[in-house]
């Protein structure tokens, strides 16, 4: 008896089968869904710790306390200016560039080399000679410095007993010096050419010291008591 033959199998069309499976009209509105949301759908902006400290915290606190009529008038940080001089520059200029390097790793941004304004014979200064750098740090970098400076910096400062709450110019600025740069993560104690000081310049909008020690405060600066 011969043996009856099994009928093939229709192929499936091109482009389907295991791989190529076709998908319901659920699935595939689904899957259009998913795709146009990974398309259109952007990661949220940066906001820097600090920053979103200010937004929800400084500014009621500061509105309450000065009875402030509207958000313009709420005083803010607007720049940190560091300051870093190198009294070693006098015999060796290498210093003032390493020192500037040291500056922008603290910073996260690339600082100028300051010079002498005028010649000090006392001092071997001459006129134009490289004695420092210095860099300005606003919006972002400026918040991500002072997160760093007031939970890990001024922490690490040895027998720190707090910031002197008097160190304010009368418009709005406090300064604040710093004798070892070390104390900043940035920078590896194994690696320094030399421990260097710097001077940390906060500038506000406030227009007395009140406001802007009111100010700072709110921002948790640890100033004596």
């Amino acid at each position: 008896m011969a043996e009856e033959k099994k009928p093939k199998a229709a192929k499936a069309p091109k482009g389907e089968g295991k791989a190529g499976k076709a998908k319901s009209a659920p699935e595939a509105a689904h899957a259009e869904s998913s795709s146009h949301q990974k398309a259109v759908l952007p990661e949220g902006p940066y906001t820097p710790r600090m920053k979103k400290h200010y937004d929800e915290v400084v500014r009621a606190k500061l509105t309450e306390q000065f009875g402030y009529k509207n958000a313009f008038e709420v005083p803010t940080i607007e720049k940190i200016v560091l300051n870093m001089g190198v009294g070693e520059a006098v015999n060796d200029s290498k210093k003032v560039t390493s020192a500037a390097a040291d500056l922008g790793l603290i910073a996260g941004q690339r600082p100028v080399v300051t010079r002498a304004r005028k010649a000090i014979s006392t001092f071997k200064v001459r006129e134009n000679m490289p004695i420092g750098a210095k860099v300005t740090l606003r919006k972002t970098r400026m918040y991500e410095f002072l997160d760093r400076l007031i939970t890990i910096a001024l922490p690490r400062v040895r027998d720190f007993r707090g910031l002197n709450p008097k160190s304010f110019d009368g418009r709005g600025s406090f300064a604040l010096g710093i004798k070892e740069h070390i104390v900043f993560p940035e920078i590896d104690y194994d690696k320094a050419e030399s421990i260097l000081g710097m001077d940390v310049i906060v500038v506000t909008t406030a227009k007395t010291d009140d406001e802007a020690r009111a100010l700072l405060h709110a921002f948790n600066f640890p100033f004596r008591q």
